[in-house]
């Protein structure tokens, strides 16, 4: 079984020449969507001191009797969690920075 194709070389002949036609534009580069690393390091590190400094507050709140013992211990958790990550990165970042003096050069 054959299927007809009337028209469509002389339509790619046509789309080809129009793109023949068009100037031709030198190739820009994009910038990538996201922040960059330093931004997203800045912005993590914010996230931490805020959840650090929130925890603290709790923790006094919750002495004078102004916070439930539940909230104290989920903004201690909190704060617990974001020093741990804050203090993985920072012996990453060491670690990285003694291998960088490892090389030769």
């Amino acid at each position: 079984m054959t299927i007809p194709v009337t028209g469509f070389s002389s339509g790619v002949s046509r789309a080809y020449q129009a793109a023949q036609s068009m100037p031709a534009q030198p190739a820009q580069r994009e910038e990538p969507a996201g922040a960059s690393f330093s931004e997203m390091l800045e912005q993590t590190a914010q996230d931490a001191l805020h959840s650090v400094r929130a925890g603290d507050e709790a923790a006094i709140a919750g002495l004078q009797g102004k916070m439930s013992t539940q909230d104290v211990v989920e903004a201690t958790m909190a704060m617990e969690s974001a020093l741990k990550v804050t203090t993985a990165v920072r012996d990453r970042v060491v670690e990285a920075y003694q291998e960088v003096l490892r090389m030769a050069v």
